[in-house]
């Protein structure tokens, strides 16, 4: 644990260069106290590290220090060729890049770390769209990557769903966000969500922006992503559910009966979709409530049930 610690410490100072011991222990979650035994332990290994004291002082490394990354393990190596997405990085303009940086990380690892990153960029290939999605076609990716990376506010014509569909936005990007093979936008003021795939028409103002310094991209997502499942299933139906059959979302309200079945409480977007996910359950699945999914349902099993009936 104390090697993995140390090693942290030297990359952070590395890519950041100076920062003082408070923010070093915020960082990797120990005490002040620890991050001090910790520099000592560097120094003293040789690692060429300096303490600037004062308001603006903190640690640092001597100008042109490189470390060859010898501190990483074996499955951290392993995972930082799996997390190589060519894909996304091709579509943001950066695969070359991404193969230049894999080869210099990997020129850089030891040999035993080298055959296993190898053997997992050979074995294992990441394609996150689904088979039955077509590809969205978004032309103006990189001009919204680069406004990312540049801080810069893009104009915008965007499609929506609602009335009217075609509307005029001044965005602020804060970030990326690829989802199942789709990318978005989180943009201020806001900030909000936009599918990069529904821009119609772009204009790079040229003006900068200022991204807020609090703003967490990937909390943002996470909480972005609850709140529309908690906006989508609004409704909730009433099932029984065969012996071994479960459903997402679903929360069992009564023990299994003597055949095994269970009653569950499932939460659905709407009757329609509801009706068309449970048609595909075949029998396994009673509708109990609400009484209009139910005789939908009904009425649907009862037709198929004439039109395949014995015509003998």
């Amino acid at each position: 644990m104390k090697s993995s610690r140390l090693v942290s410490i030297l990359l952070l100072l590395q890519t950041r260069g100076r920062m003082t011991a408070a923010q070093l222990a915020e960082e990797l979650e120990v005490s002040v106290r620890t991050v001090y035994r910790d520099v000592e332990a560097l120094s003293a290994a040789g690692v060429p590290l300096y303490g600037d004291a004062g308001h603006a002082g903190g640690y640092r490394l001597l100008a042109g220090y490189r470390t060859r990354l010898t501190g990483l393990t074996r499955d951290e190596a392993e995972a930082l060729f799996l997390a190589g997405a060519p894909g996304p990085a091709a579509d943001l303009g950066l695969g070359p890049v991404l193969a230049a940086a894999q080869l210099k990380v990997r020129a850089a690892l030891p040999p035993e770390l080298r055959t296993h990153a190898d053997r997992v960029s050979g074995r294992f290939h990441l394609d996150a769209p689904g088979w039955y999605a077509d590809a969205e076609e978004s032309p103006y990716l990189p001009a919204v990557a680069e406004g990312v990376w540049n801080s810069r506010v893009l104009h915008v014509r965007y499609r929506r769903w609602a009335e009217p569909t075609d509307v005029d936005r001044r965005l602020e990007p804060y970030g990326l966000v690829l989802k199942a093979g789709r990318w978005y936008v989180v943009a201020g003021p806001g900030p909000r969500t936009f599918r990069v795939d529904q821009i119609l028409q772009l204009t790079n103002s040229g003006d900068e922006f200022t991204r807020p310094d609090n703003f967490d991209l990937a909390a943002y997502w996470t909480a972005y992503q609850r709140d529309f499942h908690d906006r989508l299933y609004r409704e909730e139906a009433l099932v029984r559910l065969a012996p071994g059959v479960t459903l997402a979302r679903a929360v069992q309200t009564e023990p299994a009966d003597e055949d095994g079945w269970t009653r569950a409480t499932v939460p659905i977007e709407s009757i329609d979709h509801a009706q068309a996910e449970f048609l595909r359950l075949g029998t396994a699945i009673e509708v109990l409530a609400p009484p209009e999914l139910r005789k939908r349902i009904a009425r649907i099993v009862s037709e198929l049930a004439g039109r395949y009936g014995d015509r003998s």
